[in-house]
């Protein structure tokens, strides 16, 4: 029965991060395949021969490759971003108050606070003080043990093996813009592989001109669709997501409460994860005066909404970002 207690059922899930890395082989082949298929077989050639093609080639093109940048950009910041990991020896504020109370309950062996004791189970649901007795550590409120990285991570939303990487409070945000870059990716690269895609089954000539040429493009076309169809689909769940400000994880507890404690509006939802104001672009008097200034005022700033970076400045201010503290609806009933 002891031995039943110490196998960890979840040890099968670090398998998965081999997974991960067979996913990044995987994502290098399509981004291989689609640059073949739309740069060098497509529109390469029509931007080389000039002609009345030449500037719509180019265009083509300087989109694809600004979305590619992008992409690369963002799918790099998610990999090495630490989502957050949670401070050693870590505790709520409010614990230090039973800390001092309970001094007397703290273990000679461990000299670790005895949580057990100070509270029970039916006390540390909800916004009471958490223990993750793997980590051995305290878990901040939105934080989850993830089985495949071993180890705790602060706002976790899920483990995703296309990126080897947890998705957290520090790298969300690099992984929304991930998702919605890719998606306007590959919708550009179905519009422009479809005229050829359309010619390959109307001109029979073409398929014996250059049988590999078109298998690529062929397959660039189908994937591109596939992809861009799923990620609509994504994309449309964590919008949904970011807007009510839940997790992947707390979706099922925000649906067995009256009103989410984390939702403060779509707004600072919003806010919380792009880390700057949003109330100025729903102001029914904005003029497009009012917005050239704004744009003076704020400067690059805004320009980070779009960008996997964050300002210094809200760096420092909002502590969202850091994953320990989160802001709550005062009149939350769960």
């Amino acid at each position: 029965m002891e031995c039943c207690r110490r196998v960890n059922p979840f040890i099968a899930c670090t398998g998965l991060r081999g997974l991960g890395y067979l996913m990044l082989a995987f994502v290098a082949a399509i981004v291989a395949v689609s640059y073949y298929a739309v740069v060098i077989y497509t529109w390469g050639p029509l931007l080389l021969g000039g002609g009345d093609t030449a500037a719509a080639a180019a265009a083509v093109l300087v989109a694809f490759h600004i979305l590619l940048a992008l992409i690369i950009w963002c799918y790099l910041m998610v990999v090495f971003t630490d989502p957050g990991a949670v401070p050693e020896n870590w505790r709520h504020s409010s614990e230090d108050d039973a800390m001092d109370v309970n001094s007397s309950i703290v273990s000679d062996n461990e000299g670790a606070f005895n949580w057990d004791a100070t509270y029970p189970d039916s006390e540390r649901q909800g916004s009471a003080p958490r223990y993750c007795s793997r980590c051995q550590n305290g878990k901040p409120p939105r934080c989850h043990h993830c089985s495949v990285c071993n180890r705790c991570v602060l706002k976790m939303d899920h483990h995703c093996v296309w990126v080897v990487n947890c998705v957290g409070a520090r790298n969300y945000k690099y992984f929304l813009l991930f998702l919605v870059y890719t998606f306007v990716e590959t919708v550009l690269n179905t519009l422009v592989l479809l005229p050829n895609f359309i010619e390959f089954f109307r001109d029979e000539s073409r398929r014996s001109s250059s049988p590999g040429n078109i298998a690529v493009m062929f397959l660039a076309f189908v994937l591109n669709l596939a992809f861009a169809l799923s990620l609509l689909c994504f994309i449309g769940m964590h919008m949904s997501l970011v807007t009510s400000n839940t997790t992947s994880i707390e979706v099922h507890e925000r649906r067995n409460s009256v009103s989410w404690k984390y939702d403060l509006g779509w707004r600072k939802n919003l806010e919380q994860v792009f880390l700057t104001s949003f109330s100025f672009l729903w102001c029914p008097s904005l003029h497009y005066s009012h917005l050239l200034f704004l744009l003076q005022v704020f400067g690059t700033k805004m320009l980070l909404w779009f960008l996997p970076l964050y300002s210094a400045e809200d760096l420092h201010n909002i502590g969202a970002l850091h994953g320990l503290e989160f802001p709550t609806r005062s009149d939350a009933v769960v």
